[in-house]
């Protein structure tokens, strides 16, 4: 079955994991299939809590950004051709879950590395820098981001029980320069995403205030 040839190209979502002191790439994970909805939320970093008049505009920072979103997994088509994808025939979709829930964990050697360390005797342990996961959803939005909530629910499975298929549903707040600093890579990414915002917004379409009625301002 061919597709039309002038029919766009589908790009796809993922999370890239990069080393977060030299920028550079350590693992790219695509979304299967690209959710059909993303859900946005963003919360106002203001002082008009304080009570105080002349800080109710002020805005101490860029606001706190949550995305979350639902993907699905799914090895049916995989499993249609098993001598092609061997490792699905024996795993299910048990690798993909696994790049996934790995962002979350620490490497194993930084485990071991540091129960050696307390058993040695060291006295502060610092605790286990991760990669920095980029969220990427078009080339307009690449951002760097923490997963804050993570579930997956399994759904189908075979006769060894691995897992065919499974919703996996991810919560993430975006990191900011505030988080990251201006230096860093992903404080970088961050006022990318933060210019192209202010770019795409005076390619918005105004309005005139006889629209609002015979208002006074």
């Amino acid at each position: 079955m061919t597709t039309f040839p002038n029919s766009p190209r589908l790009l796809k979502g993922g999370i890239v994991l990069i080393d977060p002191t030299d920028g550079s790439v350590q693992r790219i994970i695509t979304l299967q299939y690209n959710p059909e909805t993303l859900t946005r939320t963003l919360q106002v970093l203001g002082q008009s809590e304080s009570g105080d008049r002349s800080e109710a505009t002020r805005l101490i920072g860029p606001p706190v950004e949550t995305i979350k979103l639902d993907a699905e997994i799914d090895a049916t088509d995989q499993l249609e051709f098993p001598d092609q994808n061997p490792n699905t025939a024996q795993w299910g979709i048990s690798p993909q879950l696994a790049a996934l829930e790995t962002i979350i964990y620490p490497f194993n050697s930084q485990l071991q590395n540091n129960n050696t360390l307390a058993q040695t005797g060291t006295l502060e342990i610092m605790p286990i820098i991760a990669p920095l996961s980029l969220f990427i959803w078009s080339k307009t939005r690449v951002l760097p981001v923490r997963l804050t909530d993570f579930s997956i629910t399994e759904e189908a499975f075979d006769p060894q029980l691995n897992p065919l298929r499974a919703k996996v549903s991810l919560a993430m707040r975006v990191l900011t320069v505030y988080d990251l600093g201006f230096d860093n890579k992903g404080g970088s990414l961050f006022m990318v995403y933060h210019q192209q915002k202010e770019m795409l917004t005076a390619l918005s379409q105004g309005g005139t205030l006889s629209m609002f009625g015979n208002v006074v301002i």
